[in-house]
């Protein structure tokens, strides 16, 4: 029989998180466009971000139809939050006065490209990127690359410089909950041997 579910952070009743999950506004517009695969993933850290940001959206699809006339209006600049060889630094964008929108792909690097593939309107957005030599909170995923965050860990960061250090740091509690009880669930001897590295003790 399955369990029951929150509605709100979809974890199961007896680990909701929802009591950890801050809400804070932001000038800054957040879009989360996240790959159907991630969407019932038990470490879904894009749905938290959404919940604790009152001006967040998640979108679940690999197509979003009416997204390019979207991002065609408005009075937001809009920027992509995903590195490449044309990215900025997003600490030159913290100058700027205009309210900015960034949309932010959420999957694995594969699946975060294909969604930039199947929305040419996304792929054509300017870039911006994080600053190097970050690392992650996520203990229990390698990171494909170096300096490479969870969709939650990147939001925060990138707000922080945006709109002001540590301001947004609150939105880390429930990441950590989740992982901690990840590892709890998994047991110690079994994380040490996959996740941590280190000898089973």
């Amino acid at each position: 029989m399955p369990r029951s579910c929150c509605p709100r952070c979809a974890r199961p009743l007896s680990h909701c998180l929802c009591a950890l999950v801050p809400r804070l506004s932001s000038r800054t517009r957040v879009l989360i466009l996240q790959h159907p695969a991630e969407a019932s993933h038990a470490l879904n850290t894009a749905r938290l971000a959404a919940l604790a940001l009152s001006n967040g959206e998640l979108r679940v699809g690999e197509t979003f139809p009416g997204l390019a006339a979207e991002l065609a209006h408005g009075t937001y600049r809009r920027c992509l939050l995903f590195p490449g060889a044309q990215a900025m630094p997003l600490a030159e964008l913290a100058q700027d006065g205009r309210p900015l929108q960034l949309i932010v792909p959420d999957g694995t690097w594969r699946k975060a490209r294909r969604i930039l593939h199947v929305n040419p309107s996304l792929a054509a957005l300017p870039r911006v990127a994080l600053p190097e030599g970050l690392q992650s909170r996520y203990r229990l995923r390698k990171a494909p690359m170096a300096g490479a965050l969870s969709t939650l860990e990147a939001i925060v960061c990138a707000l922080n410089i945006l709109e002001g250090d540590a301001r947004f740091d609150a939105m880390l509690r429930p990441f950590e909950a989740l992982i901690e009880g990840q590892i709890a669930a998994m047991g110690e001897a079994v994380y040490r041997r996959n996740h941590a590295g280190g000898p089973e003790r």
